[in-house]
């Protein structure tokens, strides 16, 4: 009722002779996400919000003295700010201060630059993240052997890209009390070698064996870590994020401080729906700057990892078809009660069997808790059987993917899958059953970048270069579809499309001023356009200089 009202105002001051004039006004082509007018010529603001869009000869009334007017370039393009729908925010701050490793592309490459990361590093220091991927160098997975001797000072707990694997070295394992008598743990795995004796690698559920040793950061480094990560997206245009588990405190103290420049749609474990409820109940949702209500869980691990639950093995391990992180019997219990309560859940599926189950338990949790706006989320949704797809658009699930993964993926994701690599990142077939498909990074797990998104849904153009025509190219979408997977939809995906997500009377003005128009533009060239400009609530967080 309140941004209802709003725009009410603003319709009337627009028609009023008296109309006060805007802050700041924006001049040039502007894609404005909206169904009925997606062009328009610019916009006006005040204060944090849009109050008039139009043709340029509208827009010029709303100018006075003390008027901002921003002038773009032909050629430029205004859009809505970006929304990634799918990000581990703090993570991704920490590992830009980390050791790199996403990059290296040989086991020599990756022990160089973990040892010279440690000659940085003062005795006793953890080394953490990296985001390694050991199909750089053909598959192979790293050991602590590889390491031990460069990093006698310092445990490592260093992460695969995707999060489901992390490498720790002899000194870490000493410190966890883990030696070769380890057991299993269910929902994971320990990699161990011919002889019995671990790797060193832990996966999915396993990591728990290492983690409670592994230092929290003091309040001081959060808050760094919050701040480099903001500025580091807003680079990239995103104005929003989704942020899937975790640090709500740090975000609630940058809040209070007013120290946000990025919008936050913050999440916590399924396992602690409760408490978020009781959170809900005593404090609300939050506001447009950071918004609480979503609960994160997992049905099963990885592709990159093996540990994705698919119905039939991986075609270079038939006796794999990896696991559930949790039993499907327990998913539904928390889900259902989560469901009960109101709140938002979204929930980790990647093989066709997670895929399959989770749709079942949200089918049967609608069922027995009764119709409601719920927008049940499924994080990634990257390998659906076929007949699943209309499923999606019938339960109104969304798939929350991140594109970027369809172009690193598909250098070997055949060699895992086969043929079911025809419906893995379907983001064509989504939209075709009229699923409300939203967008995102994953970030640490691959970059938060909207623009290499865009890219790799339009073109599915793998990053090692041997797909020019796309990667199971049916698949492609078109740079407007793509477009409003990171803008409108992504709004929808967390409740607030009613403030954001388009350029829009009554809404907040975050926006985003491209150096090409994207759409005219040869799509190949789309990952290399620059944002120049990234603005949030009226306020510039980012200029290119």
């Amino acid at each position: 009722m309140k941004n209802f009202l709003i725009v009410i105002l603003f319709a009337g001051l627009a028609a009023c002779k008296s109309k006060p004039a805007a802050n700041q006004v924006v001049f040039g082509k502007v894609w404005t996400g909206n169904e009925k007018s997606a062009w328009a010529e610019g916009f006006a603001v005040i204060g944090d919000s849009i109050v008039a869009v139009g043709s340029r000869n509208e827009i010029e009334t709303w100018t006075g003295p003390q008027t901002k007017v921003i002038e773009t370039d032909k050629g430029n393009l205004i859009v809505p700010g970006f929304i990634d729908c799918h990000t581990h925010f703090m993570e991704g701050g920490f590992a830009l201060a980390s050791v790199q490793l996403r990059d290296a592309k040989t086991k020599e490459e990756f022990i160089n630059r973990i040892k010279a990361f440690a000659l940085t590093q003062p005795k006793g220091a953890w080394i953490t993240s990296g985001d390694w991927d050991h199909e750089n160098w053909g598959g192979e997975l790293p050991t602590r052997d590889w390491i031990d001797s460069v990093t006698r000072d310092n445990p490592v707990w260093i992460n695969r890209l995707d999060g489901h694997m992390n490498l720790a070295n002899t000194a870490t394992l000493k410190l966890a009390g883990v030696d070769d008598n380890a057991k299993e743990v269910t929902g994971g795995a320990i990699v161990r070698d011919k002889k019995g004796r671990i790797t060193g690698v832990f996966k999915d559920n396993a990591t728990s064996l290492i983690d409670p040793v592994v230092p929290d950061p003091s309040d001081e480094q959060k808050d760094m870590a919050l701040h480099a990560a903001m500025n580091y997206v807003a680079s990239f245009g995103v104005t929003s994020i989704h942020n899937m588990d975790g640090y709500m405190d740090v975000f609630e103290r940058a809040r209070k401080s007013d120290a946000l420049i990025t919008r936050i749609y913050a999440g916590m474990s399924l396992r602690k729906w409760r408490e978020l409820n009781e959170k809900i109940q005593q404090q609300g949702r939050g506001d447009k700057w950071l918004r609480i209500g979503s609960l994160k869980a997992f049905v099963d691990g990885s592709l990159g990892s093996h540990t994705a639950a698919f119905f039939k093995p991986f075609e270079d391990t038939p006796t794999d078809s990896g696991f559930f992180v949790v039993t499907e019997a327990e998913l539904y219990k928390r889900i259902k009660s989560a469901d009960s309560a109101g709140l938002h859940v979204m929930t980790h599926a990647i093989g066709d069997k997670a895929v399959n189950t989770l749709l079942n338990i949200y089918e049967r949790v609608i069922k027995e808790n009764g119709e409601r706006d719920r927008r049940f989320r499924m994080e990634h949704s990257q390998h659906p059987k076929q007949e699943d797809f209309r499923r999606f658009a019938e339960l109104q699930v969304i798939p929350s993917m991140q594109p970027y993964h369809a172009i690193d993926d598909g250098r070997w994701a055949e060699k895992f899958i086969g043929e079911r690599i025809k419906t893995t990142y379907a983001f064509r077939s989504f939209l075709n059953a009229q699923a409300n498909l939203v967008f995102g990074s994953d970030w640490f797990v691959a970059p938060p970048i909207p623009l290499e998104g865009i890219y790799a849904a339009v073109t599915r153009q793998t990053i090692d270069g041997k797909n020019p025509d796309g990667w199971v190219p049916e698949q492609k979408i078109s740079v407007e579809e793509a477009l409003k997977s990171y803008t409108i939809r992504a709004a929808y995906a967390s409740f607030e499309e009613d403030i954001k997500g388009s350029i829009a009377t009554g809404k907040l003005a975050d926006f985003v001023i491209l150096e090409r128009d994207i759409t005219q533009i040869d799509p190949v060239g789309i990952r290399e356009v620059k944002v120049l400009k990234t603005v949030v609530g009226g306020k510039t967080v980012y200029e290119r200089q």
